[in-house]
């Protein structure tokens, strides 16, 4: 991934959590039959140090878990706050015009070679991870073992689970840090008046407002 310097993110921690923030990751990995993609939430267990490893499950249907080249790595990418930047946000489109619209954007990428697993008390507890994670804001959480237990192990017979040691973390934070002091109040309050409150929270944090 292309990084400048002002955007360049590699404190560990920062990472982690733009991770367990984000939705579902995208798996890029390289088959027999070219590149493959898939799109799955992953959960973050910080052993071993210092990346991590992510976990998660496929479709046993899907190609990705069977034809995966376990002999180089893949990628795996995640999306975090994101929105347009107008120019109408920058003091500068009133001081001299000379400015252009951009994109802001957290971006996170992890490397590793994709492990497979089919043993049904793993499977059980990535899924009752990954539900309970997802479910924990609820008010009243649903929980795996609502469901009955034979549907649950039925449904576990129709999954494959997906471990990726991380090797390499990458990040980028582009929130504006290459624009004049000056714009920044204008981008923090623009995004807010157009409902980009989750964004505006990231510009903050990356200029120090």
């Amino acid at each position: 991934m292309y990084i400048p310097p002002a955007f360049k993110e590699d404190r560990i921690d920062v990472l982690h959590a733009a991770i367990r923030a984000a939705g579902p990751a995208t798996l890029v990995s390289m088959t027999p039959e070219g590149l493959f993609a898939s799109h799955a939430p992953l959960l973050l267990d910080p052993a071993p140090a210092p990346y991590g490893t992510l976990i998660g499950h496929l479709a046993k249907a899907n190609p990705h878990a069977r034809l995966a080249d376990q002999s180089v790595q893949t990628l795996v990418i995640f999306h975090g706050p994101n929105s347009y930047i107008t120019p109408s946000y920058y003091a500068a489109k009133q001081e001299h015009g000379k400015v252009v619209p951009t994109w802001n954007y957290v971006a996170i990428h992890a490397y590793g070679t994709l492990e497979m697993f089919d043993d049904p008390a793993a499977l059980l507890d990535v899924v009752t991870r990954l539900t309970e994670h997802h479910e924990q804001p609820r008010a009243q959480p649903w929980a795996v073992s609502d469901a009955p237990d034979g549907f649950v192990q039925g449904m576990l017979r129709g999954i494959v689970g997906i471990r990726l040691p991380i090797a390499r973390l990458e990040g980028k934070v582009k929130m504006s840090q290459n624009r004049p002091a000056t714009d920044h109040a204008g981008v923090i309050a623009g995004l807010r008046q157009d409902g980009q409150d989750m964004v505006a929270e990231a510009v903050i944090a990356a200029t120090g407002g």
